[in-house]
Formats: structure tokens, C-alpha cells, sequence
């Protein structure tokens, strides 16, 4: 008798893993079934450096009103006051991250004048959240303009005391927040027709070769960044392992055409290809443009192969 009490004892603790079990398999299907909701991402870009703490206030901004956001920072050192070089950051970042990415973009030296605060959503989804001073040209160029609205509603901002000099703070990162946060974009404010366009330079070719610009540096090793691309320095019928003579600024350097830094000795400059299909200049394991004493702004001719580059020019 008391070895039957025993078997009927044990079988209820044995139905009741059993039940859990079939529960815990349900839950993980289900689980499974059902992926779980990607947090908003909010992708931050400034001037303001990181000797201040005015990004730490913005990123407390931002996740004080929409505390699920992860934010990701493209950078906060664009050359202060520098919209084409934002301009060109925001364009090379944006491609990576998916239609719904809110981007906060503060390279503002109109901030507290008449010049407006905008969300702009291009035709691939994203949102961007600018000064309209041309720092969203080359992103809408590429991806077209769905519609644009000036920030102008209260409650998008900080509050009612708006300071005149920090709008990244009370403008830019309360809307961008907004929008992680689920708020619909036309009710910021009324509809902007006309975005400021940023006059973006371009090289010209001709028979002699090709006449660009130095548009960055590729910091932290020096770099010349010019806005020629690639497929049309190919063009000029140089191979590599050649020899060019580039005139930056009308002063005549020269460098060996090479598919990577390597391809050269250490301490000898190098024209290549760089990763974003741009024409660039480069000391292997030296800054070119300390070595050279050469800024940006600047100009850069390349000559047809064959051609004196002092004579072509």
C-alpha cells in the first residue's frame, strides 16, 4: 500500500513538468513567431566638439523624451561652421541606416536668426532634422525630397525659454527625439516649399584633364580628400604603378598612382582611390597635407597622362 501511495504521489509532479514544459515550448514559439520591437535609433552629428558638455546635454535631451532611442554619433568634430564638410558627413553616413533613422544634424552658424529649423523626409524614409542652411543638399539630391516642415509647434521644443545660441539643444534634439518617440513630422509645423541649397562645387573636365577641389582632410592621418571621382580620373589613361603630377593649388607635386597605402614605400606619397570612390592623396604612414603645408579649401588639377601637368594647366 505504501508503494502505490508513492506512484500516485510522484505522478502529479510528473504531469505537472510535463504541462510547464509544453508551456515553456509554446512561450519560446511564440517568442520565435513574434521579434521584438527594434528600439528608434537617433543619429547625432554637431560642430561642437567634445571639450564641452553641450553633446552630453543633448543626448539628455534627447533620451529624456524618448528613452528607448539608442544614439548613434556620426561626429561632433566637423570643422566648426564648416556646412559643406557636415553637409558631406551626413551624405557618406545616411546610406548605411535603414528607412525610419532619425538624424539630428547641428552645424549652425545662423543659429538665432530668421534662417529656419526643418525636418526633412527624403523618398527612402529617413529624417532629418537640420538648420535649413544647406546641410541636407546632398543627401536629397541623392535620395530625392519627399517634403520638408519648418519646426515651429511649442511642444516639439525644450520649453518656452528658447535660447538664441543653443538651439541643438532646444530645437533640434527635442524634435529628433519626437520623432523616435513616434510623433508624426507634419504636425511640427507648416510646410517648407524651397529648402536652402548648399552650392556644391564640381570638377570640370576637358581635354588638357581634370580640375577639382580639396574638399576634407581623411583626419587623423592627413589625407586629401578632392571631389573628382574616381571613374573619370581613369579616364586620363593612367595605370597603376604611374607616375602623376597633380598641381595642388598651382604648385606641382608627385605620386604614384597605387591601388592601396602599401603599394608604396613608408614616407612616399601615393594617388588612389579612396573608399567612397574619390580621388585622394596620401603619405604611406605620413600626413600628406602636414608634410605639403596644404589646407582645405584648395585646388587640384590632373593632367591627361602624357601631358605636362605646369603646360596643361
Amino acid at each position: 500500500m505504501r508503494h502505490s501511495l508513492t506512484v500516485f504521489g510522484i505522478f502529479p509532479l510528473v504531469l505537472a513538468f510535463l504541462i510547464a514544459g509544453c508551456a515553456d515550448q509554446e512561450s519560446a514559439t511564440k517568442s520565435a513567431a513574434t521579434p521584438p520591437v527594434p528600439r528608434p535609433t537617433i543619429v547625432f552629428m554637431t560642430d561642437f566638439g567634445t571639450a564641452n558638455d553641450a553633446v552630453a546635454i543633448c543626448h539628455a535631451v534627447m533620451v529624456g523624451i524618448a528613452p528607448r532611442s539608442r544614439i548613434m554619433d556620426i561626429t561632433h568634430q566637423v570643422t566648426p561652421f564648416s556646412i559643406e564638410e557636415g553637409a558631406r558627413f551626413l551624405a557618406a553616413v545616411s546610406p548605411y541606416y535603414p528607412p525610419g533613422t532619425v538624424f539630428v544634424g547641428v552645424v549652425d552658424p545662423g543659429v538665432g536668426t530668421s534662417r529656419k529649423a526643418v525636418i526633412v523626409k527624403t523618398k527612402k524614409g529617413q529624417l532629418f532634422v537640420v538648420p535649413d542652411n544647406g546641410l541636407i543638399t546632398p543627401v536629397v539630391d541623392r535620395d530625392g525630397l519627399h517634403s520638408a516642415r519648418e519646426i515651429t509647434n511649442p511642444d516639439w521644443m525644450i520649453g518656452e525659454k528658447i535660447s538664441s545660441t543653443f538651439h541643438g539643444r532646444d530645437i533640434f534634439s527635442p524634435a529628433g527625439a519626437h520623432l523616435a518617440a513616434g510623433w508624426d513630422y507634419t504636425l511640427a509645423g507648416p510646410e517648407v516649399q524651397q529648402l536652402v541649397r548648399l552650392a556644391i562645387k564640381t570638377p570640370t573636365a576637358t581635354d588638357k584633364g581634370i580640375e577639382g577641389n580639396i574638399i576634407g582632410l581623411d583626419d587623423p592621418f592627413g589625407s586629401l580628400i578632392t571631389n573628382i571621382p574616381g571613374d573619370d580620373f581613369k579616364k586620363l589613361g593612367y595605370n597603376l604603378g604611374d607616375k602623376v603630377t597633380v598641381l595642388l593649388n598651382k604648385k606641382p607635386f608627385i605620386a604614384r598612382y597605387a591601388k592601396t597605402f602599401m603599394d608604396v614605400p613608408v614616407g612616399q606619397p601615393l594617388l588612389y582611390v579612396d573608399s567612397r570612390g574619390r580621388i585622394s592623396l596620401a603619405i604611406n604612414q605620413g600626413n600628406f597635407a602636414q608634410l605639403n603645408k596644404v589646407a582645405v579649401p584648395g585646388a587640384v588639377f590632373i593632367p591627361q597622362k602624357g601631358a605636362a601637368a605646369s603646360k596643361a594647366k
